[in-house]
Order: structure tokens, then C-alpha cells, then sequence
């Protein structure tokens, strides 16, 4: 199989799902809005695209393969009117966006913020870290927003296990864990996740020494992220034939993991 740039993926997606209006407003695809019972409680925005195509992620195929038909686009004012709107009507003071990458779209993203700021909401920022790896400058752009948290989910603990679970080349894998550099740098909250279903406990422990030698606290603040099998994750192991050693059903996600 012939592996892809996870750069260049990520940015031939972007023009896909992003486009920009006759005021120069970025405007964004998403799919739903949503709550959700992550992190106690949380409202998500799920957008459109990712530049990974990682073989264990939960998104339908439609969103995951045809991001050109899939969703509509939002300016990034009314997605965050949208957000909190249902976090004041849930009593909700969580927000984030998921189901795709967040980072596609940088412009739309920062406007995004801003458009948050001073809401008195969390804003937790799910990604890949492949764009914020690949530039500098992200993580610094982020820092100027207070009331955000990056969560960096690691595909596997090593090169090979990046290579084999999202299909790009194992150089990538790099691009995550400089990506939490360039956070702590720029002294961005943020935490490491890490996909273990399919990693060993040796390569774990690997992992858990690079991230020390960014900085002790990536290290004590890794969190352990495991299959859950959704019908649609369940199709796709079984076509790619991956082999896990830990998993969950939507029903037995234990508390301490939600």
C-alpha cells in the first residue's frame, strides 16, 4: 500500500472544507452539533475533514471519504453562537470541536476563538498536532487564548504503530510529538493521548521516556486512550484486519474514562 504525506493530505483537505467568502471570513464544513458525556459533559461542533484517515476512527465514511458532499459550512461567529447557546441551555461550560481536525482552517479556527473569548466556556482543543507540529506559529497563536486546553491524541507510541494505524508515512508521527513541544513552548495547556489498543507495553514505556524528555509533565499527564466498538469501528478493524489487545463497548466505557 502506498503510504501519503500527512502534511500534504491535511492540506489538500483544507481546500475541500474551508472556503473563504467574499469578506474574507473563513467559513468551515460541520456535520452535527452536539452533546456529549466526555469530559463530565461537553457540547461539540463535529466538523468536516481530517488529514488522517486512521483505521480505527468512529466517523461514517461519508464524513471520513466524501468530505467535498458531506455537512455545510459554518462562519466561525455562528458556529460559536451555536456552541453556546447549548452549553447555556444544558448548563454545560465545556466546548469543543471533534470529528474531524480542528486545526484545518487555522484562520477559521483563531476567529473561532476569538468569537469565545470571554464566554466563561473551556474550550478543549482535540487534534492530530500535524499542523501544529508542522508549524510553529499555531501554538503561538493558540497561547493567546487563556481558556483553552490542547489535547494531542498520538496514533500509537512509535513511528511503525503511526504508520500501520492511520496508513501515512511513519515521519508524521514526529510532527505529533513536536507538536506538543511547540505547546509547551508556548506555554499552551495541554496533555498527551496516546491509542494503546494495538501497542505493546514495551513501546508504551518508550513513549512515556520521549514525552519525559519534552517535559516531565507530558509524561505524568499521558492519557490512555482504548478502542471503543462502534459498529463502524468494528467494520473497519476487520477490513484492515487489525489485531487489538484492549477494548470497550459504547456501554462499558468505565466512569473514569469518560
Amino acid at each position: 500500500m502506498t503510504l501519503y504525506d500527512s502534511v500534504a493530505r491535511h492540506e489538500a483537505i483544507e481546500k475541500l472544507v474551508v472556503h473563504s467568502r467574499n469578506d474574507g471570513v473563513l467559513e468551515r464544513k460541520y456535520w452535527r452539533f452536539r452533546k456529549d458525556r466526555w469530559y463530565g459533559g461537553i457540547v461539540t461542533a463535529d466538523a468536516v475533514g481530517c488529514g488522517l484517515l486512521c483505521k480505527y476512527c468512529w466517523v461514517s465514511d461519508a464524513v471520513m471519504f466524501q468530505p467535498a458532499e458531506t455537512g455545510r459550512f459554518y462562519a466561525p461567529d455562528v458556529v460559536a453562537k451555536i456552541l453556546v447557546e447549548m452549553a447555556k441551555k444544558k448548563g454545560i461550560g465545556q466546548l469543543r470541536v471533534s470529528g474531524g481536525e480542528p486545526t484545518i482552517g487555522k484562520p477559521h479556527l483563531l476567529q473561532l476563538l476569538d468569537h469565545l473569548e470571554g464566554r466563561g466556556r473551556l474550550f478543549i482543543l482535540e487534534t492530530n498536532g500535524i499542523q501544529i507540529g508542522n508549524d510553529q506559529k499555531y501554538a503561538e497563536n493558540l497561547a493567546q487564548h487563556k481558556f483553552i486546553h490542547v489535547r494531542v491524541s498520538l496514533k500509537g507510541c512509535n513511528e511503525n504503530e503511526f504508520a500501520t494505524l492511520t496508513g501515512a508515512h511513519p515521519e508524521g508521527y514526529a510532527l505529533q510529538l513536536k507538536a506538543l513541544e511547540n505547546l509547551v513552548r508556548a506555554n499552551v495547556k495541554c496533555h498527551p493521548a496516546v491509542m494503546t489498543s494495538f501497542s505493546t507495553q514495551k513501546s508504551l514505556k518508550q513513549l512515556i521516556e520521549q514525552l519525559k524528555r519534552i517535559s516531565p509533565m507530558l509524561a505524568e499527564e499521558l492519557e490512555i486512550e482504548e478502542l471503543i466498538l462502534y459498529s463502524s469501528v468494528k467494520r473497519k478493524i476487520n477490513k484492515y484486519g487489525l489485531k487489538y489487545y484492549s477494548a470497550y463497548t459504547p456501554e462499558g466505557v468505565p466512569q473514569e474514562r469518560i
